[in-house]
């Protein structure tokens, strides 16, 4: 049985009720819309709930060939993005496609809490936070990924801006996202245990 369940979703259940999943497609970024760059660039995502956790694979076609990019759960599908939570690299091959699967938790019920200030690791010294505030849950629904350098965007004819969304806080700007959902209702919401 499958259904709309929201812009740009289709969820599909199936007779095994362990094994849910919700498909969606990502669009060009809003920097990268902007600036008119990865016009040819389309992502999906399909995500299956398998009980305990749910496995989350991404697949690219379009992008600049032989290029890096860094895959992150957000709050917000655009800048200033909210709580944000690094996944995994992303490697585009020499016919611009790439394709990434991680496992985690990826359903409604996907958040980030701080029950109190702690201090926190500094392993980047002027760029990491050396503790951090408090605040109640914040549920992260969307789904973004980043050029890995700013370099490669620029090749790619997006914008040159350092952004934090890589493992040294270096990365490029965002390529794509799940901008087509609304910024309180990302795709993620789609899925419930």
């Amino acid at each position: 049985m499958a259904g709309i369940v929201g812009a740009g979703a289709v969820a599909t259940t199936q007779a095994d009720a362990a094994d849910r999943s919700i498909s969606f497609t990502m669009v060009r970024s809003l920097a990268a819309a902007n600036a008119n760059c990865l016009t040819a660039a389309t992502a999906t995502v399909r995500v299956v709930a398998h009980g305990q956790n749910e496995t989350m694979t991404l697949r690219a076609a379009g992008l600049p060939p032989n290029t890096g990019f860094d895959l992150f759960i957000t709050q917000l599908p655009n800048g200033p993005f909210g709580l944000s939570w690094y996944q995994s690299d992303l490697q585009s091959g020499y016919d611009g496609t790439a394709s990434v699967t991680v496992v985690g938790r990826f359903n409604i019920e996907t958040f980030a809490v701080a029950p109190g200030p702690g201090a926190a690791p500094v392993v980047h010294p002027d760029k990491d936070a050396a503790s951090n505030p408090a605040f109640a849950p914040i549920h992260t629904f969307h789904v973004g990924f980043w050029f890995n350098s700013p370099a490669d965007a620029v090749a790619a004819g997006c914008p040159g801006a350092v952004t934090p969304f890589n493992g040294d806080h270096t990365a490029g700007v965002q390529a794509m996202s799940t901008r087509n959902f609304a910024d309180l209702d990302g795709p993620l919401r789609q899925l419930v245990p």
